[in-house]
């Protein structure tokens, strides 16, 4: 099958969180399925950053943008069986970040990513790649299912091009203000509760769910949690229309990425049935953190974006109480200030106890989740969540909140005690967490036991396998409901 991505952000090009894991690996998973994949994302300033200069492919795109006629380049290169193309243009990607500086959204956010639809669109008869379904991520992407459905919908190059969209996170809509409708050359009769209004803004994300063939989300239970007012960021009704078309796979990760056997970033390679490395990983990461070298002592671990979102706050509010307790806490992320303070004063009042980095190192991060005995992510909501599939792998034992794709991936030890996978509970609360925290203290003190728990969490199978095949179930499905529609075959 002929596929081809459009996202926003791709791993190992460039990267701000999950989306770019997903964009990056799945396309080679379906590749070595054997079937011709491609990718389209933006030049952004990080992917030279990253040490991945693309060539130029010498064309130059002319893209309508309403009344003006903006010029582009494409750029490619191939990575592990993909081709993969950037839509090079200065002017909106040579930027220090892909959405937006300092917390603030970049003003132009809508031009950008409607000239990059536009640009993916018109990019594609001339590099000569016609493929047979567009998997389109995130509301960055969702003009160009909208484009398909509708301005395009009888040239015959892209009549018979089926659309999925995969929403990682709904909370991000892509809301914007009418006024930007001429500027990205959509008509008037769009923009209408039926259409791509959303309480008076424009929705590139209800664009792309109203007009894409299908719709993903990036698990079951998320699948069904969206389709409630308490989950479902106002755009329940939305999705209840779609239901049919609404289906939720489980992300993965590729093993070959995360491997603590042979990941350069881990200092003692380790596996399953060898978990002596692990305990080293754990002293040497301590160490680095500057925290007490105490094999026996807990290192509970996050890495993560600190908001809300995340449960951070539970964790800060739980502190006092756990640090009762002979435990260590280690955290790697970026977000939030207000909570990102709150967690630097932390640390600055127990420094023995609590080690906070700031900012994103992926070294840094394989290190951790190879030296931390438990992962904690208290998550309010979690579509998917892949810190918990990688902590899997290397031996840091979940504990979670069962909300999204945490609750389809980790299973609670103490109610499954031969299928257990980590430790989960069920309300948002600081109290909840803490309890969960103590089962998990409790096991920690049997040896035996825990090391039996952390084998059994690096024999999970979470790669991409089975997900990339019901990947490919549902584009055959899409493409076939497609065709029925268009009466193209």
């Amino acid at each position: 099958m002929k596929i081809l991505f459009v996202a926003s952000e791709v791993a190992p090009f460039a990267k701000t969180g999950g989306l770019a894991d997903v964009t990056g690996s799945l396309p080679r998973a379906l590749a070595r399925m054997g079937h011709q994949v491609a990718i389209i994302l933006p030049l952004h300033r990080m992917v030279r950053q990253r040490g991945f200069p693309p060539t130029d492919t010498g064309l130059r795109l002319t893209v309508a943008m309403g009344r003006q006629r903006e010029v582009c380049g494409v750029r490619q290169l191939d990575h592990e069986g993909v081709r993969v193309w950037f839509i090079d243009r200065p002017e909106l990607f040579e930027r220090n970040g892909l959405y937006g500086e300092a917390g603030v959204d970049y003003p132009d956010n809508a031009q950008r990513y409607g000239f990059f639809c536009r640009a993916v669109l018109e990019a594609l008869p001339r590099l000569g790649f016609q493929p047979e379904l567009i998997h389109v991520h995130d509301w960055q992407t969702g003009l160009i299912p909208l484009l398909l459905a509708t301005e395009l919908h009888s040239t015959p190059f892209y009549r018979s091009i089926a659309s999925l969209l995969t929403i990682h996170n709904l909370a991000y809509q892509g809301l914007f203000e009418p006024e930007v409708l001429p500027l990205l050359g959509l008509p008037e009769e769009l923009f209408h509760p039926e259409g791509i209004e959303f309480y008076g803004k424009l929705s590139f994300l209800k664009a792309g769910i109203f007009f894409a063939d299908r719709i993903t989300t990036v698990s079951p239970t998320y699948c069904q949690e969206i389709l409630t007012p308490e989950s479902g960021c106002g755009f329940e009704g939305i999705l209840r229309s779609r239901q049919k078309r609404l289906s939720g796979i489980l992300n993965g990760i590729d093993p070959e990425d995360w491997n603590p056997a042979a990941d350069s970033a881990v200092p003692y390679p380790y596996a399953a049935d060898s978990l002596d490395g692990k305990a080293l990983c754990k002293r040497r990461l301590q160490r680095e953190l500057g925290l007490p070298q105490q094999a026996g002592t807990p290192l509970l671990a996050m890495v993560t974006r600190i908001d809300r979102q995340k449960g951070i706050d539970l964790v800060l509010d739980a502190w006092p109480r756990l640090a009762r307790r002979p435990v260590q806490l280690a955290l790697l992320g970026s977000g939030d200030r207000a909570l990102s303070a709150r967690l630097q004063a932390l640390a600055a009042a127990d420094p023995d106890r609590v080690a906070i980095r700031l900012g994103f190192d992926d070294a840094l991060a394989r290190r951790i989740y190879a030296g931390a005995d438990l992962f904690l992510m208290p998550s309010r909501f979690e579509p998917c969540g892949l810190g918990q599939l990688i902590a899997l792998r290397y031996g840091a034992v979940p504990l979670v909140r069962s909300t999204g794709g945490l609750a389809d991936t980790i299973f609670d030890i103490d109610s499954r005690p031969q299928t257990g996978n980590g430790f989960c509970f069920e309300q948002p609360t600081s109290q909840a967490l803490l309890q969960a925290v103590d089962r998990a203290l409790a096991r920690f003190g049997e040896r035996t036991a825990w090391r039996r728990l952390v084998a059994v969490c690096m024999r999970q199978d979470y790669s991409w396998r089975r997900s990339a095949s019901r990947y490919l179930d549902l584009y055959l499905q899409t493409l076939e409901e497609h065709r029925e529609r268009t009466g193209k075959r």
